[in-house]
């Protein structure tokens, strides 16, 4: 009988820890719009890096937006891209500004007008380091580009190429330019892909650049040569 009674509460703690453990799977499974699942997305990109063994999903990063001006304020002004993207830019005290090639000022800026913003982006807003007004178009690319896919929410992701994708390339490859290398390489992309905005340059090991590409739902991987022209998308 003393047998009998102890073992009907071991056995109940042994289901307890059963439940616990399959409670515990379930919240797990089912957290993929939380901070669980946002972990594991976390997890799996930096074991991606790591294997790379480079920066290259770092951020925020130098990158840029080619589109219209939608509105202005004092501190910053909001661009439309061709694709639907809107990107708020901010402006600085160190912000500069051209037209084409002749300096301009922050007047410049008005609701309408074409702009290419570099600078430094996070998401969709960019810290503006320079501004072209009515920005010179073309001339980038070693082929005839594809149209930007606009990014639609339920739509599955365009699987195509332009062009030639270095070889050996893998994504998180790479190391994550600035300054004027990154410049050049963006407005090279932004010239024949217009529509995204970008968030990183990336210096590969042969010495070509991928340009990332975020808010469309194809290209979002652009590759630049040496000569700053665009060789290839994916």
């Amino acid at each position: 009988m003393l047998t009998r009674r102890l073992s009907r509460p071991l056995a109940i703690g042994a289901a307890v820890v059963v439940i616990g453990g399959g409670a515990y799977g379930i919240v797990g499974a089912t957290s993929s719009n939380g901070s669980a699942g946002a972990g594991t997305g976390q997890m799996a990109n930096a074991g991606s890096t790591a294997k790379a063994g480079s920066n290259a999903r770092s951020g925020p990063a130098a990158g840029g937006v080619v589109g219209t001006v939608s509105s202005v304020s004092t501190s910053s002004f909001t661009v439309s891209t061709s694709a639907g993207q809107k990107v708020i830019v901010k402006k600085t005290s160190s912000t500069t500004y051209r037209k084409r090639t002749r300096s301009t000022s922050a007047s410049a800026i008005t609701k309408g007008k074409l702009v290419l913003v570099l600078g430094t982006t996070n998401a969709t807003t960019i810290t503006a380091t320079q501004v072209v007004v009515q920005p010179a178009r073309g001339g980038s690319a070693t082929f005839s580009p594809s149209k930007v896919i606009p990014f639609k929410r339920g739509a599955p992701t365009t699987s195509k190429q332009d062009g030639q994708i270095p070889t050996n390339y893998s994504e998180g490859s790479g190391t994550i330019v600035n300054g004027t290398t990154a410049n050049k390489a963006t407005k090279a992309a932004l010239a024949a892909y217009p529509g995204g905005v970008v968030d990183r340059v990336v210096k590969l090991s042969n010495g070509e650049y991928e340009i990332h590409n975020i808010g469309v739902n194809w290209p979002h991987h652009i590759f630049v040569n040496k000569g700053f022209k665009v060789v290839g998308a994916n």
